[in-house]
């Protein structure tokens, strides 16, 4: 699992990416407001853990920004703001839990799995208008073609997916692909997607020649 941390309090940032990568989670850690919003909206986390008072930026005016677009990525706000209506406002905003600091390491795990079980069990498809796939059972529908994925053909196509019109780059893929710690297997991205357009068809991932690959948003 990969987690996007957006927090400018470097103890507090390097006690969070230690605690997490312990736990065996991949942490981006961001440190300023206008970054950590380009990183929710350009790749693809499980996660995001999202402080208020960052520079630049603030919190609220993040997570205002990218549920206004439409992403739905689970977050949580971490932050030492405690009143009663920074909680309210943070919820309202689209925040799936609010967390006040210091908080307990194991009570934040906890609470990222029920989010992501939760999530899981609402979510089992997802669709770019014409393509579908269904996470529960691997299987890609495309222009009434139905086939079924790899792990790494899922788990490129997801992300493609979740962000349609999107431009990824190679290193943003292969950062889907794998963990901080695995060794990328040369030409892997072209692989796969030689693969995918192999089982459907060659327009279902679109290349951008010198910047990288895409699907389209369709209307549902």
């Amino acid at each position: 699992m990969s987690v996007l941390l957006i927090e400018d309090d470097p103890m507090i940032g390097q006690s969070l990416v230690r605690a997490l990568n312990d736990a065996g989670v991949m942490v981006d850690w961001i440190r300023d407001g206008v970054k950590g919003q380009v990183a929710i909206e350009s790749s693809a986390h499980a996660l995001v853990l999202l402080d208020l008072g960052l520079p630049l930026k603030s919190g609220f005016e993040v997570l205002q920004s990218i549920r206004n677009c439409g992403n739905r990525t689970p977050l949580f706000i971490i932050t030492a703001r405690d009143e009663i209506d920074d909680r309210v406002a943070g919820l309202d905003l689209g925040a799936d839990d609010y967390l006040i600091k210091p908080f307990g390491f194991k009570e934040l795990m906890a609470r990222m799995r029920s989010v992501l079980r939760r999530k899981s069990q609402t979510m089992t498809t997802v669709s770019n208008g014409e393509i579908t796939i269904d996470l529960a059972t691997h299987e890609a529908t495309y222009r009434k073609k139905t086939h079924l994925l790899s792990v790494k053909e899922l788990a490129l196509l997801h992300g493609l997916i979740e962000h349609p019109g999107m431009i990824f780059s190679r290193g943003q893929i292969e950062k889907r692909l794998y963990g901080w710690n695995e060794e990328v297997e040369s030409n892997v991205v072209e692989v796969l997607i030689h693969a995918l357009r192999k089982k459907f068809d060659n327009e279902i991932i679109r290349n951008v020649r010198g910047i990288g690959w895409m699907v389209l948003k369709h209307p549902s």
